[in-house]
């Protein structure tokens, strides 16, 4: 878990980072995972996982690299890094235990990957993709069809006649709601089905509220077709994000800590009045609320 401390600058921005250790010192780490399952004198805990048991912890520490990088604590990061690290060597012992696969199998993965990836790196020197970043995007982008068109027939074992392969084919079902919404209109977006003006983007917020409001208002309100306009209405407002080039998730990253501060501000001056913030009004704390506000940079 990450501390709150100061941020540290003791890592060199300019000069890279150097230690002594190789990459074949991730062994050790391989066999404590090993020792720590061991059937008769490992831990209990850890013999006790599951790949579904671990998601939890392994989303936990992505955020808390997150974190620590949002914060510019550099001096955490490796930490992190190492707990995030460490996940991924639990889901290679347990493939392994499994007959699955191991962290080998991994790293050869993911060599492969980039390696087709980046044909103008790795593949025909003289290949002519662009050098901007968004003509590799869109290059890379290309790739991963293919290689989705490629794995739905070796999945199915059918043609390319008999296959149908959407857009929309693996998107992880458990990836954060936001992310995956902003993930799948960028897809469906690249085939065509996407507003090219801002106009019909905002009408359709508002088409959203319309229909969220509607429901509330019914004489006997139905909590699931709330639930559903609401998702509705996050969705296009997620589609507004994406087409104002805005990460939704960031941004909302963001108001939750603009939130804080100024509430923390909030609790401060109920508490120099002497009253505690259940005395206040809500009048009252709203004023507290304008005045955290306006000593906020603009």
């Amino acid at each position: 878990m990450t501390s709150h401390t100061a941020p540290s600058t003791s890592f060199s921005t300019t000069e890279p980072f150097t230690t002594k250790l190789s990459t074949t010192d991730v062994e050790p780490l391989l066999k404590i995972m090993e020792t720590l399952r061991d059937p008769q004198t490992g831990c209990p805990w850890d013999k006790a996982q599951t790949f579904q048991t671990i998601v939890p912890f392994t989303l936990e520490e992505a955020y808390e690299v997150a974190d620590t990088i949002e914060r510019l604590a550099w001096d955490e990061l490796p930490d992190e890094l190492g707990d995030l690290l460490f996940q991924i060597v639990f889901y290679c012992q347990l493939g392994k235990e499994q007959g699955l696969f191991d962290f080998a199998t991994v790293i050869e993965k993911i060599s492969d990957k980039l390696t087709r990836r980046h044909p103008h790196v790795f593949g025909d020197k003289n290949l002519q993709i662009g050098d901007s970043a968004q003509t590799m995007k869109a290059n890379w982008e290309a790739i991963k069809v293919l290689e989705r068109e490629q794995k739905a027939l070796q999945t199915v074992g059918k043609t390319q006649v008999d296959t149908l392969v959407s857009a929309l084919d693996n998107i992880p079902r458990s990836q954060p709601a936001l992310s995956r919404a902003i993930k799948i209109q960028q897809r469906v977006a690249r085939v065509g089905f996407d507003w090219a003006e801002l106009e019909p983007v905002v009408a359709k917020i508002h088409e959203e509220i319309d229909e969220v409001l509607h429901e509330v208002n019914q004489p006997e309100q139905d909590q699931a077709k709330v639930q559903s306009e609401m998702g509705d209405l996050l969705f296009a407002v997620v589609n507004l994000a994406r087409h104002l080039k805005v990460d939704p998730e960031q941004a909302l990253r963001q108001a939750n800590l603009k939130f804080e501060r100024r509430f923390r501000g909030v609790e401060q001056l109920a508490s120099d009045s002497g009253k505690s913030m259940q005395e206040h009004t809500l009048v009252e704390l709203d004023t507290y609320w304008d005045q955290v506000k306006a000593t906020e940079p603009r």
